[in-house]
């Protein structure tokens, strides 16, 4: 059996780390057009576009991480070895990512449809979540490039629950 992640988790995975940048991309679009509106002018169609989809990918974000960690919770990841000091930061950037990333999606919805107090909070979030890529990005570099172990293949590879033939 193949120690990992189903494909399901995988592909959740995949899906949110492919829509994070859009996050990202379309950001400064909300700043543009509160401060046209401000201003008294009508903002640019492609910064109202901008912000929809920044609006809208950041719900289905925040819903997907949702989905993902009940389905953490219901299926945990299977482990080949004892947990190292290594796995425990692991585990605890993946808690830190659940938490604010689902805490941003809700900020988002804050911001966006009751009161746009929080924003700050919620560019602050953006930040936070940055350097918590950076990290993950580097961790999976090092146990590629550096370690040579099979981390990645957990979330590359799905699980397979059959024994080896």
């Amino acid at each position: 059996m193949r120690k990992g992640y189903r494909g399901y988790q995988i592909a959740l995975h995949w899906v949110i780390a492919g829509l994070l940048p859009i996050q990202y991309l379309t950001g400064g679009s909300i700043e543009r057009t509160h401060h046209a509106v401000h201003m008294g002018v009508q903002p640019s169609a492609t910064d109202v576009l901008q912000h929809l989809i920044h609006n809208y990918a950041g719900l289905v974000i925040g819903g997907l991480m949702v989905l993902r960690l009940l389905l953490r919770i219901m299926q945990p990841p299977t482990r080949a070895t004892p947990l190292t000091r290594a796995d425990l930061l692991a585990t605890a950037l993946h808690i830190a990512f659940y938490t604010a990333i689902i805490g941003q999606a809700a900020l988002g919805f804050v911001a966006s449809y009751l009161t746009f107090s929080v924003a700050p909070l919620h560019v602050i979030g953006s930040n936070v979540i940055l350097m918590m890529v950076a990290i993950h990005f580097t961790a999976a570099a090092w146990h590629t490039l550096i370690k040579r172990d099979a981390t990645i293949d957990r979330i590359i590879l799905p699980r397979t629950d059959e024994p080896a033939t």
